[in-house]
């Protein structure tokens, strides 16, 4: 079906006697991947208000770049490596600036956030008492066929086919790829969301079938928030001979628990499994002890360039007024190179003057407070006090 590697490096080192929460390592050709871990996105191959320098000072051990955006320009680089097999400089690396295990995703998502997402005008994730403005299941600027998705942009059609993200994902580079998937909105039916994983059931073979390269390929599971279409689209993907597997598409607040719940006992045990776009202190103590190894979100960087700092207290705006002259650091006992050197005071003056320099901190910041968060969940777990550190976070 395709040229296999052998399998991925994932061992498990730890269980949690009291939920199907484990520690792993990952073992990529640019480094050691200790799970479970938070993946840090870097949509254009760099880390959003950090220099290349910063991201090891946050203890990031991995990174995802967006393969939708990175499309053109990647296919458009002659003197970059394919692959990743060797560890070499691959046009992601030398993106990025530092060497560190990489990921990309397979353009999946850009067909829900280009689509559903605006038509719909909703998240992935729906929030309880939300209220739909609209329940069509028309796509907005996206055409999905069995041969892949049409985006249109700058007033002109683009396909992206499932073997066209095989072609743009090894020329990226990362150590670990995705099969292209449909993404679906919480909001669409049931019939919808049958359909849509029955196409990335057959999409999924397509990439197999494709891939050339050694990098590590993950299958996705689909379904959205019904729970059968969630077993039945695991049942398929987890028997194909995937490195990994990832857990994508649209969940109810409410539901997520349920809907990993339906997924994870089905997927082989000696596989990493990684829950696309998810990464709220709650969501990811729901997801390691159900059994996820690996996430990533937006929210440490995102949250972090409009000045919504982290701790393991809660969040705060260190924007407001009441911050002005304070001396203290971001959090108290936190070691990260933001609290070290800057105090509130001085980081939301450079908020305030618009200089960047408040930006980075606080994404140093944030992204430093959610790796010591898994850093911790992952000694909780060895050593037996994943339950005691879940509830003193929540």
């Amino acid at each position: 079906m395709s040229n296999r590697n052998t399998q991925p490096a994932f061992s498990i080192t730890a269980h949690d006697t009291k939920s199907r929460a484990r520690t792993g390592v990952l073992v990529t050709p640019h480094g050691v991947i200790k799970t479970p871990a938070y993946v840090i996105v870097a949509t254009h191959g760099s880390v959003k208000a950090l220099k290349p320098s910063d991201i090891k000072k946050t203890g990031t051990q991995v990174v995802i770049a967006n393969t939708f955006h990175l499309w053109q320009e990647a296919l458009q680089s002659k003197k970059l490596k394919v692959t990743s097999n060797k560890g070499g400089n691959t046009f992601l690396i030398k993106k990025l600036g530092t060497r560190l295990p990489t990921m990309t995703d397979s353009g999946g998502f850009q067909l829900f956030s280009f689509g559903a997402a605006r038509e719909h005008n909703v998240g992935k994730v729906l929030k309880r008492g939300f209220k739909p403005q609209a329940t069509s299941d028309k796509e907005y600027k996206v055409k999905i066929t069995e041969k892949g998705v049409a985006f249109l942009r700058d007033g002109k059609w683009s396909m992206l086919t499932p073997e066209l993200s095989m072609k743009i994902q090894q020329k990226i580079g990362a150590d670990i790829i995705f099969a292209l998937d449909e993404c679906t909105s919480p909001l669409h039916s049931s019939i919808h969301n049958k359909k849509a994983l029955e196409r990335t059931n057959r999409w999924a073979l397509r990439c197999l079938r494709t891939k050339k390269s050694r990098q590590l390929l993950f299958g996705i599971v689909q379904g959205g928030r019904f729970k059968n279409l969630r077993t039945a689209s695991v049942k398929a993907i987890g028997v194909m001979p995937f490195d990994g597997f990832g857990i994508g598409g649209s969940f109810g607040e409410a539901q997520m628990s349920t809907s990993l719940k339906a997924v994870l006992p089905h997927l082989p045990d000696d596989k990493p499994r990684h829950l696309l776009g998810i990464g709220k202190v709650r969501d990811i103590f729901t997801a390691v002890e159900n059994g996820v190894d690996l996430f990533d979100c937006v929210i440490p960087t995102r949250e972090a360039r409009h000045g919504r700092i982290y701790t393991a207290t809660g969040t705060y705006d260190v924007r407001k007024g009441t911050y002005a002259h304070s001396t203290k650091p971001l959090e108290k006992g936190c070691g990260c190179f933001a609290c070290s050197h800057t105090a509130q005071g001085e980081i939301r003056a450079f908020f305030k003057t618009k200089t960047p320099q408040g930006g980075r901190l606080a994404t140093i910041h944030n992204v430093f407070f959610f790796n010591t968060l898994t850093a911790r969940i992952r000694d909780a777990i060895q050593n037996g006090t994943f339950q005691k550190l879940k509830k003193k976070y929540l």
